[in-house]
């Protein structure tokens, strides 16, 4: 699906007049006017796969910023962008229809915090497991010294009484009980597999989804498992998705309209034209004998 059709962004003349009304300003930098005019491109086509690919300071997170402001994607962290950013956007016009409410900007940062949340919530769990540890023990040895422990008094007393008549059960260990109390709904996954965990959660259909270098933190084989993850969305849920990345393996998503802003000017490629691909190509072709 398409629902977004097209980007214009300013003109190198559109940015002199805007820079020339700010000559007096005391900002040391403009970003993100003076980016792309040298990069000789005005305007980016969409596809239902649409990837955004160059170097460090090429543009490819501005750009993926530009659409989500354009589009008012939901952010799942505060976004800052500078002095200048709103009044560039004001530049920028868009060109589609019915652009999805539930659209969404899913950036290397959110799946970092989402990792890290889920890893202090099992550290907390661990200290959890720990308590319940002791606590089995402990309520063991209460129950055969203290008759009163196996007696219900009341229903404010119920919970406690079914705490020790599961921790004194001949049927139950203590590992089981410990399981049963963390009643835990998070599993200790690595985290390539929380992060690919992220997307399958966050992605779900008829949605604009704009990926910054979702290849951070997975492994090769789970950036296989997600590209085609998106490209299955893409083709069968009605979902689009606009990626800026390096890897060769979501540059390689078949039928992808792939931009290359190292190029100037900017120009859209196959994956193999690509530098970056060209040189795992080369390096890999070195070493072919190796894997003989």
């Amino acid at each position: 699906m398409t629902f977004l059709k097209g980007l214009h962004i300013p003109t190198d003349d559109m940015e002199f007049n805007v820079m020339n009304d700010e000559r007096r300003t005391c900002f040391s930098s403009v970003y993100p006017f003076k980016i792309f005019p040298k990069k000789e491109i005005s305007e980016f086509d969409f596809a239902p796969i649409t990837i955004f690919y160059g170097g460090n300071g090429s543009g490819k997170t501005t750009l993926l910023n530009v659409i989500s402001e354009k589009i008012n994607a939901i952010r799942h962290s505060e976004f800052s962008g500078s002095a200048f950013f709103d009044r560039y956007v004001s530049l920028c016009r868009i060109d589609g229809y019915d652009i999805p409410p539930n659209s969404q900007f899913l950036s290397s940062d959110d799946v970092f915090d989402y990792v890290l949340n889920i890893r202090y919530l099992n550290n907390g769990i661990d200290n959890m497991r720990e308590e319940l540890f002791k606590g089995y023990a402990t309520m063991r040895q209460r129950h055969f010294e203290d008759e009163t422990y196996r007696q219900l008094h009341g229903l404010e007393d119920y919970d406690r009484w079914k705490e020790v008549r599961d921790a004194t059960s001949r049927s139950k260990s203590q590992s089981q009980f410990v399981r049963e109390r963390l009643a835990r709904n998070v599993d200790m996954f690595s985290n390539g597999e929380t992060a690919m965990r992220y997307f399958t959660e966050h992605i779900d259909r008829d949605a604009i989804y704009l990926l910054d270098e979702p290849e951070n933190s997975l492994s090769i084989k789970l950036q296989l498992e997600l590209a085609k993850f998106l490209l299955d969305s893409a083709k069968f849920y009605d979902c689009q998705f606009i990626i800026s990345t390096h890897s060769p393996i979501f540059l390689s998503i078949k039928e992808a309209l792939i931009y290359n802003l190292d190029s100037v000017p900017v120009q859209t490629c196959k994956w193999t034209e690509l530098e970056n691909v060209r040189a795992y190509f080369d390096f890999f072709n070195e070493h072919k004998n190796e894997f003989i």
